[in-house]
């Protein structure tokens, strides 16, 4: 059985709801089930502020870019 994962929303009674059809070659078989709240999805700006907050944040003195290789010659591509 290969791992399921579903996106859903509680009801406004705070109920999930869940049908998963497996087939009928998983009837019989033990199943686990795990609930635990989605991640919650960044804005714009919060992704913006994180690629930000990124800059300047390798410490490590030794670490430097490699040469960057010449351009490729390539087809026209019309």
């Amino acid at each position: 059985m290969t791992r399921i994962v579903l996106q859903s929303r509680t009801g406004p009674d705070g109920t999930l709801h869940l049908d998963v059809p497996l087939g009928p070659d998983q009837a019989g078989r033990d199943v686990q089930v795990v609930i635990e709240p989605a991640p919650k999805q960044m804005t714009p700006a919060e992704w913006a502020a994180w690629v930000q907050s990124m800059a300047g944040s390798i410490t490590d003195p030794t670490f430097e870019r490699p040469p960057q290789l010449p351009a490729e010659e390539r087809e026209p591509l019309s």
